[in-house]
């Protein structure tokens, strides 16, 4: 099987990050935070060892703002859900997944705030002018990806995040797509709130998710419970991470993760990135050429497209076409990926897409099969 379904996990993972977790089995199995034996406190040791290593690749204000999380969604539930209020109303775009659209939802069917939804245009100046509109005295929160998981298109979050910070919103930043792929600098960009996944660009074990926040202590808590501080008070803690992180941590995966986030470091970002890139511009450059594909975007460009490609062969859903290239060894995700908003700009709502999205592990000759296998198919 050849794997381009990188954007819904990353496979394979690196071969230190299978290591640490197998080690983390043997070595670090007490409950971090929780005990003073020897054990517990080697374990505590590496899981603050994979916070520093998070607050240093993305620049974080303080190694206390990384908060460990089960996934991205849930990252994104807890920032949305603990910083507005009633009254409150949110800024969204149009490429956003399920996980910032159904929360926003839930809270303005539940009568707690207003949402708009902001449309990305063709370049910053365009995207800017358009939010500048959509901005109101109530306006609290300014949540956008990074980048479309569905089409690749990366947002202009620098543009974004100065419109914020001129209205005094807070800024937050989904980065599923873009974590471990592009540079994200919270303090240079003003983002607020990022979320990420551990199991993505990351190169982490799935189970593990990331927020960090550097205004976390005046969150709404969704969750309280032990944190292994302050134990004797009735009421969760109010500083950070243990006002957001109750029970216990997922620590074989978060040992997992500070080892994919090595394999990230020692690889190096814009190594990663332009070998991605590279097999993007191929795979896109082979499917123009080939009679009966539909694609729904300009050719990639550096620094402006994520790693991933969605197409159709003509006459077919995304699904189907997925399913044919599964039948032939090539594992895509076919459908609507969690996108409508996505889906519904692009017009692909009655067919949906399938997705090609490389990973650091994909190589030039797999690029070139793919394309052959979908020439076959398109005639």
């Amino acid at each position: 099987m050849i794997y381009f379904d990188n954007a819904a996990t990353t496979f394979p993972k690196p071969a230190k990050v299978v290591a640490a977790v197998n080690q983390a089995m043997s070595l670090y199995g007490a409950n971090p935070g929780r005990s003073g034996h020897k054990m517990s406190l080697a374990t505590a040791e590496q899981i603050y060892n994979c916070r520093e290593k998070l607050a240093e690749l993305f620049h974080a204000n303080r190694v206390e703002d990384v908060v460990f999380t089960q996934n991205c969604t849930q990252s994104l539930n807890i920032a949305i859900k603990g910083i507005l209020r009633w009254g409150d109303h949110a800024i969204i775009s149009d490429l956003e997944h399920n996980s910032v659209l159904r929360p926003m939802e839930k809270l303005k069917n539940d009568g707690l705030i207003t949402y708009d939804i902001l449309k990305i245009g063709q370049d910053a100046a365009e995207t800017v002018a358009r939010l500048e509109k959509l901005i109101r005295p109530n306006t609290k929160l300014i949540a956008v990806t990074h980048g479309s998981n569905a089409f690749g298109i990366c947002v202009p979050i620098e543009a974004i995040s100065n419109v914020a910070k001129k209205h005094g919103c807070y800024f937050l930043v989904d980065s599923a797509q873009s974590a471990g792929v592009l540079p994200i600098d919270i303090q240079k960009l003003g983002i607020d709130f990022l979320c990420m996944p551990g199991h993505k660009g990351l190169y982490g074990p799935s189970g593990t998710g990331v927020l960090i926040a550097n205004n976390g202590e005046r969150f709404n808590t969704l969750i309280e419970g032990g944190t292994g501080s302050v134990s004797l008070s009735y009421k969760q803690p109010d500083f950070m991470p243990d006002r957001l992180e109750s029970g216990t941590l997922n620590t074989i995966g978060i040992i997992g993760l500070s080892a994919g986030i090595d394999f990230v470091n020692q690889t190096g970002l814009n190594a990663i990135y332009e070998h991605e890139f590279e097999l993007t511009n191929m795979i896109d450059s082979g499917l123009r050429n080939i009679p009966g594909v539909i694609l729904y975007t300009a050719p990639p460009r550096k620094g402006q497209n994520l790693p991933v490609i969605s197409f159709n062969l003509s006459g077919k859903k995304g699904d189907e076409t997925a399913g044919l290239l599964d039948e032939a060894g090539f594992a895509l995700r076919g459908g609507f990926h969690c996108a409508p908003l996505a889906h519904k700009k692009m017009g692909t709502l009655e067919s949906g897409t399938a997705r090609v999205s490389i990973g650091a592990f994909n190589t030039k000759i797999q690029a070139q099969a793919f394309c052959n296998i979908v020439k076959k198919f398109s005639k």
